[in-house]
Parts: structure tokens; C-alpha cells; sequence
């Protein structure tokens, strides 16, 4: 028994619809116009940017999720020595988060 043939990827595309202030439209406008491309293509190019980021920035998220609950940490205590024999005379100058200086 054979398997089936893969398939190959769609080129169909699915139409969403999204409202966007009309400074964001003149500046779309502008930009296709420079480029030879319409509002349509460029929406779609930047919404699989964003998504393809987002999903690889969850993905790491999810990678140190994991790591934490297979206890692959280094403690607290460690990593701070580490930092001090490395960078310690800059670590102690520098003021500490959150700090003003005055």
C-alpha cells in the first residue's frame, strides 16, 4: 500500500478586514507608490512579519518555560558570582535598577 502523494502548500488566501486611521493609509499609500505595490500586499507582508516574530518570540518563551520546569537553572548565588569576577569592578559602580541619580 502506497502513501498519499504530499500535498503542496495553498495559494489561496483568506480576506480579514482591519480598520486603520487615515494617516496610516496615506502613509501605506505613499510607500506602495514607491515600491509598485498595493495597500493589500504590504498589509499582508507586515502581518507575517509580526506574526512569524511573535510566534518564534513565544516559542522562546516556551523554551525557557520548559527549561525551568526541567530544572536546567543555575542558581541565583552562581550566576551573581560569575557577573562579579567578570565585570565585578563595573557592577559595583553602576547604581543599582530603579535608582535615580541625584
Amino acid at each position: 500500500m502506497s502513501s498519499p502523494a504530499p500535498r503542496k502548500p495553498s495559494n489561496k488566501s483568506v480576506v480579514i478586514t482591519a480598520r486603520i486611521d487615515p494617516e496610516t493609509a496615506a502613509l501605506l499609500d505613499k510607500v506602495g507608490a514607491a515600491q509598485g505595490r498595493s495597500r493589500s500586499w504590504l498589509v499582508a507582508q507586515a502581518v507575517k512579519k509580526m506574526a512569524e516574530e511573535e510566534a518564534a518570540y513565544l516559542a522562546f518563551i516556551q523554551e525557557g518555560l520548559d527549561d525551568i520546569a526541567a530544572g536546567r537553572t543555575v542558581p541565583h548565588e552562581e550566576v551573581m558570582a560569575w557577573l562579579h569576577d567578570r565585570y565585578g569592578e563595573a557592577l559595583e559602580r553602576a547604581e543599582p535598577m530603579g535608582s535615580k541619580a541625584a
